[in-house]
């Protein structure tokens, strides 16, 4: 019986078949075997870098130096007498160091926690609980003391992230002043704001030509509403207005300074004399110099 033969040449292999039913064909399933743990070794040793890259990520920041958490607050308002912290919150320090720089002057003001300057009111702090933190701290600040502060990281060159301080003080308002002109027999209802006060004043003196105002005098209906809060409101109302309640009134908050406002009375059949603030009586005073300008051209 004839028997065919054949020969294949793969992989650099010749693989023969006898006739019988077999062919020499272990050393081609050996390197077979061989590729397959190849692919199975690569494939098992890319998930496992795919794995620690993405375990890197997760605890490393893409950037390769030190930058500022810019969630930080750009812009601090505080009050005049009252210690304000300007702080930055800085990522990947380091060894380097972190400098607070005054604009208004070029004046370095700490570095690290040391102070270099002369005035004590500025103080550097550092929570080593949180160390990525860095404060500059203002006792007793002022107006002046507004501005814009830098904190610098020692990098060449140096970067910053700015900070705006504004510093205010308690400040007494009384609406339509300077001058308000009231109608005979109407109300006088004037109204005084405290603003940025570091509390609500305890009290609010309202006088009339420098004389403390009676609720309880004969005059009568003379009332007071004080509503205390972030602004604090003193409304006096005072009813069926007469000549003689005509003069300077004055609100004085016991904890910052007073303001004033002149009342004028006026009588009804003159309505051309109810003016209301200064803008009013510029525009009264121009008009005449108008109408003449219109008489002449």
């Amino acid at each position: 019986m004839y028997r065919k033969r054949w020969t294949v040449k793969a992989l650099g292999m010749n693989l023969r078949y006898n006739g019988n039913g077999t062919s020499r064909y272990k050393p081609f399933k050996m390197i077979c075997t061989f590729f397959l743990f190849i692919l199975l070794h690569e494939g098992i040793a890319y998930e496992s870098r795919v794995s620690m890259v993405d375990t890197f990520q997760e605890h490393i920041t893409p950037e390769i130096g030190p930058y500022f958490d810019t969630t930080m607050p750009s812009s601090i308002t505080g009050l005049a007498g009252d210690t304000v912290q300007l702080g930055c919150r800085v990522k990947n320090l380091g060894n380097r160091t972190i400098s607070w720089v005054r604009h208004r002057d070029i004046h370095l003001l700490t570095v690290g926690t040391y102070t270099y300057t002369s005035d004590q009111r500025f103080e550097a702090m550092h929570n080593k609980l949180h160390t990525d933190e860095w404060i500059l701290r203002i006792r007793y600040p002022q107006r002046k003391d507004s501005g814009i502060y830098e904190c610098q990281i020692s990098t060449t060159p140096p970067i910053g992230h700015p900070v705006h301080l504004i510093i205010v003080e308690p400040v007494t308002e009384i609406a339509g002043g300077p001058d308000l002109y009231i109608n005979k027999d109407s109300t006088i209802n004037l109204t005084c704001y405290v603003r940025y006060a570091p509390e609500p004043p305890s009290t609010i003196i309202w006088s009339h030509n420098h004389q403390a105002i009676n609720f309880d005098s004969p005059r009568g209906g003379i009332s007071l509403v004080t509503e205390k809060g972030p602004v604090t409101s003193s409304r006096l109302l005072i009813q069926k207005a007469i000549e003689r309640d005509s003069g300077l009134y004055t609100c004085s908050p016991n904890n910052t300074h007073p303001n004033s406002v002149r009342v004028h009375i006026v009588n009804e059949e003159h309505p051309a004399a109810m003016h209301h603030g200064s803008g009013d009586r510029m525009a009264a005073t121009l008009l005449p110099v108008v109408l003449l300008l219109w008489m002449i051209f």
